[in-house]
């Protein structure tokens, strides 16, 4: 087979090329070939093709995200010592130690096939976070399927969290929170985004860059092999057809990377102890768009240029075309930059790890990136045209013609529960529902504890791990959205899923610091879906102002629709806080007895988009509850100075379900009853999802400095009723209301999961 080298394809302008195949417009393959000079060979071809895909040059997003560009860079404790652009942001936490934290989105792949498609990003995430230098500690998932009866939600959902636990589990990794969803537009398009954190000391940072005239390109960890050939063009970057739905799902398997967790452990320390050598210049993973992304983004971040000879990239499949290598995603691969006088010290610690390493390349003056495949030149490019300077689309936006319906369709008509028992009996059937059922059937499948580090994980609030062996410094994690509020109003409901992270993270005592995100959204090419998408980065990026949180970094997510039908739109916000001393964290449940418990806050009659509208009527429509960002900055200054004070015992912030929800889990996570007296209208203080809430339980020691702590910060505290008893007669008493056992509360909230998916 002849090789289209440079040289040919200077000699063969006219030669058709399947750009359209590989997911390029025309107007893109003829910026292409006048960047060039000349028609792209096909290893070109094949890496523009990658590189300007949606997922990897955010072509259609990137001038939306520019309002992420000024927010605050420093924090309450320090700094923001690496921020968007990086593999993942780093947030200094004092004590001379580091966080890197980030999310990202494997949606498609995971529907295609859930167990690899879940699995690898899991992976691919853990490897951002270890090229930013730091030592992964734990990850978190924030997952949406279809309706949970679904037969094909009965396909994806088992397969997608047994990928989530093999492949964490077997790094050694916690899993310490996130969330299940349900609902019918994620049907044919669930959302696998996957969030890891690691740690570092600040004189351990590296950064993605190739310096350095003559330092080598050394390839290391797993072999390469056909899996994953254009998964990032071929299935993040177009919609599923509308059959794309059935037992055995769209026919795309090639797309999908295969994981090997063992490699990846294996690699995780072989790296670390790579730095902790010194010998390391610059570093990038492999994920996305595979060696086309890690050689254009090194070459275009550094100095000058770099020269790789394919040819000596171990393979898996010796029958793989030059472009088929560079458009590889197979798994559990990094590039490092080295000087020559370390790189035997390198491929000596990559020996002893049992981890393949070869010098592929070296870093030249050229300002270009040549490749060279059996001698001849298979690419000729300027680095940062494949990497940073893809096409930019200003794309045509609209505010749907149906929003104003939908918010004029309140949810003021809907028949309410006005007796005690049909408000016990409401009160029980949302706590069973999907979205608010336990979820151990699905995190008992993940090592929640190992390591030895985690101090908070699931069913709390927020995930919690103390960062070394060494210290009480900790950080906890929670990742929010409510894909309904967002469809709602979705300048508003952006910032709710951010006000609902930050309240999460604040209930367990640990401050908010820094920001992720996750925006998952359907065709750009939609003018309505651009809409959300301006709205919800502009709703973003205000409340993050007024916060003062920088946005680290993330990810964007289209095409998330089947056919016409888009998802809801799902900006998931993942928020980190640093707390001084993990011992003073607060836990979620009930745990003394004659305890008082307190709401705070302001309830007010917001049901729009409500979990009790949702299950009860199937509806959807009005607005979502209005956001009070500075209540909801005060209600986090008390929580978090409360915990440092060791005030208050148990807390627990109120969002989907509202104070009924809030009282069942809180009921349930130890097994304590509670007895309150609901003020104004039982129905609205029960069921309302009135935001900057929180439900605390203080002891009789501290009553008076908490209520007092609140009145100092403004926060409206309202003194509901007191912790009861453990044991075979605890209750959940709504005084001359109703009452209901929590043996029968419990058997409602822990049967659903197990009931759908347990033969699945």
């Amino acid at each position: 087979m002849t090789v289209d080298t440079v040289k040919y394809a200077a000699e063969t302008p006219d030669l058709e090329q399947p750009y359209a195949e590989l997911g390029l417009k025309a107007e893109e393959y003829a910026r292409i070939r006048e960047i060039l000079g000349r028609r792209p060979t096909s290893c070109e071809l094949a890496m523009y093709s990658v590189m300007w895909s949606e997922h990897c040059s955010y072509k259609s997003s990137k001038a939306h995200l520019r309002v992420f560009a000024d927010l605050p860079t420093h924090t309450h404790r320090g700094r923001l010592l690496a921020g968007i652009g990086e593999n993942a942001g780093v947030v200094d936490i004092g004590d001379g130690y580091a966080v890197t934290f980030k999310i990202e989105s494997h949606n498609h792949p995971s529907f295609v096939e859930p167990y690899q498609g879940a699995a690898t990003g899991v992976g691919g995430i853990v490897r951002d976070v270890l090229a930013m230098g730091a030592r992964p500690v734990a990850v978190m998932d924030s997952l949406r399927f279809g309706p949970a009866d679904a037969a094909d939600t009965k396909r994806v959902l088992p397969g997608v969290v047994a990928g989530i636990g093999g492949y964490g589990n077997c790094l050694g990794l916690p899993n310490i929170g996130g969330e299940v969803v349900f609902d019918r537009s994620y049907a044919g398009n669930p959302l696998v985004n996957a969030l890891c954190v690691g740690v570092l000391r600040h004189e351990d940072l590296h950064l993605a860059k190739a310096s350095g005239v003559g330092n080598q390109v050394i390839l290391y960890g797993a072999k390469t092999g056909g899996d994953g050939i254009g998964g990032v063009s071929v299935l993040a970057s177009e919609t599923f057809d509308e059959d794309a739905e059935g037992d055995g799902g769209p026919s795309k398997r090639p797309s999908v990377q295969v994981g090997d967790p063992f490699m990846e452990k294996l690699l995780i320390e072989c790296t670390l102890e790579l730095f902790a050598a010194g010998v390391v210049v610059g570093i990038q993973d492999l994920g996305g768009a595979g060696l086309s992304c890690a050689t254009s983004e090194l070459a275009s971040a550094g100095e000058g240029g770099m020269r790789i000879w394919l040819d000596r990239v171990p393979l898996r499949d010796s029958s793989l075309a030059p472009e088929e290598i560079l458009m590889s995603e197979s798994q559990e691969r990094m590039m490092a930059i080295v000087e020559p006088a370390n790189v035997e010290r390198f491929l000596a610690i990559c020996a002893k790890w049992d981890v393949p390493a070869t010098v592929i390349g070296e870093v030249d003056d050229s300002g270009r990136l040549t490749v060279e495949w059996r001698g001849e030149v298979v690419v000729d490019v300027p680095p940062r045209t494949v990497a940073h300077e893809g096409p930019v689309y200003h794309r045509p936006l609209a505010r749907p013609a149906w929003q104003d319906s939908v918010q004029a369709n309140t949810p003021d008509a809907l028949p309410r529960p006005t007796t005690g028992e049909e408000l016990r009996a409401t009160l029980l059937r949302l706590a069973g529902s999907p979205n608010l059922c336990d979820r151990s059937w699905v995190t008992d499948q993940y090592d929640r504890y190992v390591l030895g580090r985690t101090v908070l994980a699931q069913p709390e609030d927020a995930g919690m791990i103390r960062v070394a062996d060494d210290t009480h410094l900790g950080v906890a994690l929670a990742t929010d959205c409510n894909g309904r509020y967002v469809y709602l109003d979705p300048y508003v409901g952006t910032q709710l899923a951010l006000a609902e992270a930050y309240r999460n993270v604040a209930v367990t005592g640990a401050r908010p610091l820094a920001v992720t995100n996750c925006l998952n959204f359907g065709s750009p090419e939609d003018p309505g879906v651009m809409w959300q998408f301006a709205q919800a980065t502009r709703g973003l990026a205000d409340a993050c102002r007024v916060l003062g949180l920088p946005v680290t970094g993330g990810n964007v997510s289209f095409y998330n629709q089947t056919g016409e039908q888009a998802i809801l739109p799902t900006p998931v916000v993942g928020v980190l806080g640093v707390i001084d001393d993990v011992r003073q964290r607060v836990r979620q449940g009930w745990r003394t007895p004659g305890a008082t418990v307190y709401l705070l806050g302001t309830t007010r009659e917001e049901l729009g988009g409500s979990e009790w509208a949702h299950v009860v009527h199937g509806h959807l429509g009005g607005r979502p509850p209005a956001v009070d960002l500075e209540a909801e900055r005060a209600l986090a200054n008390v929580l978090v100075e409360a915990a440092g004070q060791g005030l208050v015992d148990a807390a627990h912030d109120l969002s989907e379900g509202g104070l009924a929800q809030a009282l069942v889990e809180s009921c349930l996570r130890y097994g304590f009853g509670v007895s309150v007296e609901l003020p104004g209208d039982p129905f609205v203080a029960l069921f309302s999802e009135s935001t900057a809430r929180a439900v605390v339980a203080v002891t009789a020691e501290h009553a008076e400095r908490f209520v007092a702590l609140c009145a100092e910060h403004g926060v409206p505290c309202t003194r509901i009723g007191t912790v009861g008893e453990a044991g075979d007669d605890a209750r959940l008493t709504v005084e001359g209301i109703f009452e209901v056992p929590l043996a029968e509360v419990r058997a409602a909230w822990t049967a659903t999961l197990p009931a759908l998916f347990e033969d699945a």
